[in-house]
């Protein structure tokens, strides 16, 4: 009778060259063991998740369905009726709508910051509960202090979550600043190739323990194959990234001296309000740049050849967004408004192509 499982199986075939897909939802159950089912643990998913909890520097780590699944598992996890939980404007825009329209509404007060370090800062009560930033922010790439964050986090004792994700592990470690949690929509630059969906998060074992809990009530976790591709991406992200700060520094500067181009933001350029804080805690400025373009913008994107638009970032080919139509498109005109974000304005995501071909493309389409 064929039960479809072999004891007679030379141990040499089972020793692959590139971690396998457990593509399973159960497990035959060897009493002890953890592998039961594969919303709770799999080995191709924990194999990904050691890897960011490496790359972070972390205790331990947990890994979820998307980014926004990390978000708001690891929020759900550490949050309770009645307390208070601060963030910034200056967020992607679902990140901020969790905050603004869903949290209230569950009884959490949450305040919310304009852009900027010292706003955060001052705006972190002797009760807040839960400090969420980005390193990076979504779109206007203001530069968080992490380190001065925190200290005032210690005092206040709230715990400090960092979404890393325009700025990746290899950029900065949030971790080593002070971030209790940092985590990322592994679906951009740490997967890479726009071909995946899926979230991550590492930190102080305590809490990822409440989170893992949450994550298998809520069922928000990756699926084997998703966390393949995720894997395969994390192999190059260095290379990649290494790639894509020196293209996106070199297009900036492009950028900042063209006249039919306003506003030109990146960390890695002397105007921004941040660079003295990115030189000092990032390795890199990462690949995202934010400008306003004096012309129309579908004749803009009409003539770009190389250069995509699309409602994403992070993977090897440059793509283009319009924030205001698309990822931010939710906010109303008093919060564009804060953020300077217009009709005009542009989120640039560099990729691994010849800077010049990049270049190239964006002088013919200005």
């Amino acid at each position: 009778m064929i039960s479809g499982i072999s004891d007679n199986v030379d141990n040499v075939y089972a020793r692959p060259l590139t971690f396998p897909i457990y593509q399973t939802s159960s497990y035959i159950v060897p009493e002890g063991q953890k592998y039961r089912y594969t919303r709770e643990y799999n080995p191709t998913v924990e194999n990904l998740g050691l890897k960011i909890k490496e790359l972070e520097h972390a205790e331990d780590y947990n890994v979820f369905s998307s980014g926004m699944g990390a978000i708001t598992t690891t929020l759900l996890s550490l949050l309770k009726p009645g307390d208070r939980a601060l963030t910034h404007l200056d967020t992607f825009a679902r990140s901020y709508h969790f905050f603004k329209d869903f949290l209230r509404t569950w009884g959490i007060k949450t305040d919310i910051s304009n852009p900027g370090t010292d706003n955060i800062i001052k705006n972190i009560k002797d009760d807040t509960k839960l400090v969420f930033i980005e390193s990076l922010t979504n779109p206007i790439l203001r530069v968080n202090d992490i380190r001065e964050i925190s200290e005032k986090c210690r005092k206040t004792n709230a715990v400090l979550i960092v979404d890393s994700t325009f700025s990746t592990p290899v950029n900065i470690n949030p971790i080593k600043l002070g971030a209790d949690i940092v985590i990322h929509s592994a679906s951009k630059f740490i997967s890479g190739h726009n071909n995946v969906i899926s979230g991550l998060a590492a930190g102080r074992s305590d809490l990822i323990e409440k989170i893992d809990a949450m994550r298998r009530t809520f069922g928000t976790s990756l699926d084997p194959n998703s966390a393949f591709l995720t894997d395969s991406g994390i192999k190059t992200l260095k290379l990649r990234m290494d790639k894509i700060n020196d293209n996106t520094m070199k297009v900036a500067k492009f950028l900042y001296s063209n006249k039919k181009v306003n506003n030109v933001i990146y960390p890695g350029l002397e105007n921004h309000p941040d660079y003295d804080v990115a030189r000092e805690y990032m390795k890199g400025f990462s690949g995202i740049i934010g400008f306003e373009i004096t012309g129309d913008m579908n004749t803009f994107f009409k003539k770009l050849k190389l250069i995509v638009p699309a409602n994403t970032l992070g993977g090897v080919n440059t793509i283009i967004a319009h924030p205001y139509t698309m990822s931010h498109r939710s906010l109303n005109k008093d919060e564009l408004d804060t953020l300077k974000v217009n009709d005009k304005f542009m989120r640039l995501s560099i990729g691994i192509e010849d800077y010049d071909d990049i270049i190239n493309d964006l002088n013919n389409a200005l």
